[in-house]
């Protein structure tokens, strides 16, 4: 298993200690920068999502300090760095990181993904926007590759009407909106309503990394070409630590849908943490090659859980009459498989690296 991964029991986690400095600078890495007003939800996102915290353990996290730079490395699709930073990201100032100070225009420059958190229930929450526009419009002055995402957090259930809640994002996006064009500047900007407490979360962060899937074309053409030759309505291949989906095919995504998934290979896990833990490097994992996994719905509905890669699950949802044919299914899904372990040697590290990748579908 990679470095900092280990299970930790039927919830099945892993723990990432803070990257040293030397590999926090490094070259070719791609970063997913967490920013905005202290106390917006940051650190609680980046936990539950990658360190399996439960929701309700995040009220007791402390403030963050400084930064805190962790190391993700699920499987051959999700590999990045995740830095967290305690309070609003400054501009104009370096980073300050285990003693060493890094140059704000270095961090930008090798920063893949800035996530801007603001809190939804906090009644002055429109005081950060001229941060925000300020931040991406830095950042995008020295980086134009950077990838844009706002998530206006804490948006819990019936905590907050649908109405307030649309209200809330329209006025964030009008204010961004207008800063960025009194400077003209064409920058895409995408807005997420999360909560921890749900999957929406887990949905806006899927799509987030999915633009830091150099194979993501592949893959989609690929899951295309699975469902077309199998009838099966929805695919999605999700990472099995956080349940974050990395591709699905080509039709619409429906929440509920994706629920389900992530909550299959939950629930594989935690079976398997019972009754059928393997070995491998000799650490007992509940996760290999031959883990699988079929659920029949009320709704004449199929679930149906297969192992494709190293901890990537393809999770497919189709109808019971077509799943009878499963020999099938099974026969199409190792075509992808094969085909997916094609695409993974291709890459390779070089391929990892600076997110370059040559495979055909």
């Amino acid at each position: 298993m990679d470095r900092g991964e280990i299970w930790d029991g039927p919830m099945g986690g892993h723990f990432i200690e803070q990257v040293p400095f030397d590999e926090a600078i490094r070259e070719g890495e791609r970063r997913i920068l967490f920013t905005g007003p202290r106390r917006s939800g940051k650190s609680s996102i980046e936990r539950v999502i990658f360190h399996k915290m439960s929701p309700h353990e995040t009220l007791f996290l402390e403030s963050t300090h400084g930064v805190e730079i962790h190391q993700i490395a699920n499987n051959d699709f999700l590999r990045f760095q995740t830095w967290d930073f305690g309070d609003d990201l400054n501009p104009k100032s370096p980073v300050f990181y285990m003693g060493h100070q890094i140059p704000i225009e270095r961090v930008f420059r090798n920063c893949s993904t800035l996530v801007y958190v603001i809190d939804a229930q906090e009644n002055d929450f429109d005081d950060s926007l001229p941060k925000l526009a300020e931040t991406i419009i830095a950042a995008y002055a020295i980086n134009p590759n950077i990838h844009f995402e706002v998530f206006l957090h804490k948006v819990d259930g019936e905590v907050m009407p649908d109405e307030s809640k649309a209200e809330k994002q329209q006025l964030i996006q009008n204010f961004v909106a207008s800063e960025l064009s009194d400077v003209n500047a064409d920058i895409l900007v995408s807005y997420y309503l999360t909560s921890i407490y749900d999957h929406s979360a887990l949905e806006a962060f899927s799509k987030v990394v999915q633009k830091l899937v150099p194979h993501l074309p592949v893959l989609n053409s690929l899951l295309d070409k699975l469902i077309e030759s199998s009838i099966v309505d929805k695919s999605y291949m999700l990472d099995v630590f956080t349940k974050l989906y990395i591709a699905t095919d080509s039709n619409p995504v429906d929440s509920r849908t994706y629920e389900l998934c992530a909550d299959l290979v939950e629930l594989v896990i935690d079976v398997s943490c019972i009754y059928g833990l393997s070995e491998e490097d000799g650490a007992a994992i509940p996760y290999d090659s031959q883990s699988s996994s079929a659920i029949r719905l009320n709704n004449n509905m199929v679930l149906y859980l297969r192992e494709v890669s190293k901890y990537v699950a393809l999770v497919c949802v189709i109808r019971e009459e077509y799943f009878a044919k499963r020999a099938i299914l099974d026969f199409n899904i190792n075509c992808f498989r094969k085909s997916l372990d094609l695409v993974i040697r291709q890459s390779g590290p070089q391929g990892q690296a600076n997110g370059s990748v040559s495979g055909s579908s």
